[in-house]
């Protein structure tokens, strides 16, 4: 596999299989509206085969961060619709990822909004909220009655991704958030049919996918996971229950011919991505940023030893708008600047040079 071949994802052509990761960059006000550094920082972004969004909220309750957008409002699906039109215009794709916080967040972030999660549990520490750091809270535990509701959330918040000119939807179900939460035996302590065992903690991801696949076409929807992340309180440290229960998701996930599974994780020719590989059996997208910067050499041993359709990068595209030419070239890189990633205004956001020749 060549990283600068075409490459075909669902029902998206891209022209080369370099993707640009899902970014937290807090940009986007109070009111969750993205504006026109917004626009910028993504049309700039667009030489990439694909653009992930970063994690956009489909309901109120579900932000989780500070300045988060949201796919809630007609001004925060005009704005992205600013968004999707100007990477358009640049010839390139862009997807939303639309994620529920769960009970990564805070009232004081959700406007007096319950926290809700699949158990009643804290997470240890503290978040950021607009008036500085404060301990997460308990979580509601959502009733088995409530589900459905939260899952319309992930329909209509992809429905809104695809109205605002997104090419299609990725579901977070990484990186500690409710989909995650469910997945992980430290957030998830149910003793319903959504918690207990493999395939119970799978439950709740399935419909949520199985819906959203049914309400935007299985083509244009893609599921995000980080199995063995052990972050923000998701801990999945007993291999034979991980292995188990994203068996049980891949099992649930193979026959809906989904347009992508985007995995990230370090160990990418481990036991566990092979399986992962193997049974989901469409195309596999690979983030080996856990925890490190993705280089080149990174992204080049994934596609010369066949180990995902695609290629995840992060902070590499953060800093390099070009990245796709610069690494195509051989060509130096901008190293990113931390201090500004999640800041306001357009410093260390859409000030990254090009290459200049």
């Amino acid at each position: 596999m060549n990283l600068f071949s075409p490459v075909t994802l669902g029902e998206l052509k891209l022209p080369n299989r370099l993707v640009m990761a899902p970014l937290t960059r807090s940009r986007s006000g109070r009111d969750g509206v993205p504006g026109a550094d917004v626009v910028e920082y993504y049309r700039q972004r667009a030489s990439m085969g694909m653009i992930v969004s970063e994690g956009t909220f489909p309901s109120f309750a579900g932000q989780a961060f500070v300045r988060q957008p949201g796919l809630v409002t007609p001004a925060q699906c005009e704005g992205w619709k600013n968004v999707t039109d100007a990477v358009h215009a640049e010839g390139g794709l862009i997807i939303a990822q639309v994620m529920h916080s769960g009970r990564v967040t805070h009232p004081s972030i959700t406007d007096g909004r319950t926290v809700v999660a699949p158990s009643a549990i804290a997470i240890e520490g503290m978040t950021r909220t607009y008036d500085g750091k404060v301990p997460y809270p308990v979580p509601h535990a959502l009733t088995t009655e409530e589900l459905p509701g939260i899952i319309e959330e992930f329909v209509q918040g992809s429905r809104n991704a695809l109205a605002a000119g997104f090419d299609g939807v990725e579901l977070h179900g990484a990186n500690g958030y409710l989909l995650h939460e469910f997945l992980a035996p430290s957030s998830n302590q149910r003793t319903d049919e959504y918690g207990g065992t493999a395939s119970n903690r799978a439950r709740f991801v399935l419909e949520t996918v199985r819906a959203v696949a049914a309400a935007i076409g299985a083509g244009r929807t893609w599921l995000r996971i980080s199995p063995e992340h052990n972050v923000q309180g998701a801990m999945e440290v007993d291999a034979g229950e991980t292995a188990a229960t994203y068996g049980a998701l891949m099992e649930g996930l193979a026959p809906l011919n989904l347009a992508g599974l985007s995995v990230l994780h370090q160990d990418t020719t481990g036991a566990l991505l092979t399986a992962l590989r193997t049974s989901f059996g469409g195309p596999f997208l690979l983030n080996t940023g856990f925890g490190t910067i993705t280089s080149l050499a990174d992204a080049q041993a994934v596609a010369a030893n066949g180990l995902a359709d695609a290629v995840v990068v992060g902070r590499p595209a953060l800093a390099n708008p070009d990245l796709a030419r610069r690494w195509r070239e051989g060509l130096p890189l901008n190293e990113p600047d931390y201090s500004t990633f999640y800041t306001e205004g357009s410093k260390g956001y859409t000030d990254y040079p090009f290459w200049a020749n």
